[in-house]
């Protein structure tokens, strides 16, 4: 049972700010018609005090036997309508540190100018900020709405990596790569085919994945099993462990039940065709040339992720080949450990970020959230000669949409 105490200061929080930003719904709305303010503020509190509910409900009803896409929408809804809220508050709250500091100051520091228009447009600072705040809120929670629609939409992203020491039999060879399918989250198999088309239609030399196949249990992949076993390359189709593979996030019987998970979706690699990389290392040949793939199973330098990874394993005997590639699902790996000490691995592939599904990208400038947590989050990053890139991930978790970051197939080609 979920822990009910915590519950109800979530819904206090909220309510809380329910009422805050009422305050100002009533200020922004006070020149329309009885009829109008009956139907905004009916229509509000309906939301709210829905919203609401299902918190109450948490801790008396099995929200875990509903369907995953039923409980994703649900509860991502909710947690856009408190983020909505939040920053609509901050606002709020701004004019009425103002407004305080104002009667505060007894006219001695500032003029009383609550009842001045700005601009000589006939609206009051408060006012001006109390639409700017519901703007805000209202912008936020009809754009992570809007990202709903988002999830499936898979960018291609290409790019070319130059590399002094890639042998010439390797010149031109194109790489796919993708991560964090988690399957678990899917909720339209069609869509998730018209990805693999994609993947398809690129006609790579390799495919590498990156980690994260589920969400928590082997099982997610039943019903995508016939989709992602058609990936298929000349030089083979690798892949490794993330995080949400080990099954930590989820409850488990007995520890035996955990580790069969485990073992059943290392069978699952086998039978799409992947060959999985625990901790070591293949030679991938092309016309008598040769260069190391190095696969390890999640390591992160956060503390809260684990290190299952084990570069003293993975790594020997790789070092005689010219040019080396490391698949490792976590980018926090990259500056924590191998750069430090692998310094002959050219080229790393991450994923994990997802680029928190949630941000900003234009041509010259990428924002997004995860940036304060994660220092390499998304796409390519350079140190010296080696790079890394990091994938933002083909599914989705928890948030069921993506804004600004969309998912994303990559295309390398090493030249």
């Amino acid at each position: 049972m979920r822990n009910s105490g915590f519950i109800w200061i979530i819904i206090v929080i909220m309510l809380s700010l329910d009422f805050y930003v009422f305050q100002a719904l009533k200020m922004v709305t006070q020149g329309n018609s009885p009829k109008t303010k009956l139907f905004i503020y009916s229509g509000y509190w309906f939301v709210s005090i829905a919203a609401l509910i299902v918190l109450a409900l948490l801790p008396l009803i099995n929200f875990d036997s509903w369907p995953r896409s039923v409980r994703n929408y649900l509860f991502a809804t909710i947690l856009g309508l408190f983020f909505a809220k939040l920053i609509a508050s901050v606002f709020f709250l701004i004019d009425d540190i103002r407004r305080l500091l104002q009667w505060a100051s007894g006219k001695l520091f500032f003029r009383n100018t609550e009842g001045e228009n700005m601009g000589g447009e006939g609206i009051t600072r408060s006012l001006f900020l109390s639409w700017l705040g519901l703007g805000m809120g209202a912008g936020l929670f009809s754009t992570l709405i809007y990202g709903f629609s988002n999830k499936y939409n898979y960018k291609t992203r290409r790019l070319k990596l130059a590399f002094n020491n890639l042998p010439a039999s390797f010149k031109g060879l194109k790489i796919v790569q993708i991560s964090d399918i988690h399957s678990g989250s899917f909720t339209n198999k069609e869509a998730v085919e018209k990805g693999v088309e994609k993947v398809l239609k690129e006609n790579a030399d390799l495919i590498l994945f990156t980690g994260d196949l589920v969400n928590d249990k082997s099982s997610e992949m039943v019903d995508y099993m016939d989709v992602f076993n058609r990936l298929k390359a000349p030089l083979g189709v690798y892949s490794t462990l993330g995080n949400h593979d080990y099954g930590d996030y989820t409850h488990w019987d007995s520890e035996e039940a955990k580790r069969k998970n485990l073992e059943r979706l290392k069978q699952i690699h086998a039978e799409l065709g992947w060959r999985l990389l625990m901790n070591e290392h293949v030679v991938l040949t092309k016309n008598n040339s040769e260069i190391a793939l190095i696969g390890i199973e999640n390591w992160s330098a956060k503390a809260r992720f684990p290190k299952y990874g084990k570069m003293n394993e993975a790594y020997p005997g790789a070092e005689k080949y010219p040019f080396k590639i490391l698949m490792s699902h976590d980018p926090s790996h990259w500056d924590a450990e191998v750069r430090p000490k692998y310094t002959d691995i050219d080229l790393t592939l991450a994923g994990h970020t997802h680029g928190m599904q949630f941000g900003l990208e234009i041509p010259g400038f990428k924002w997004s959230p995860v940036q304060y947590v994660y220092k390499q989050w998304a796409g390519l990053y350079e140190e010296g000669k080696q790079k890394l890139y990091v994938n933002r991930g083909y599914g989705f978790i928890g948030y069921p949409g993506r804004v600004g970051i969309l998912p994303e197939i990559t295309v390398i080609e090493l030249v």
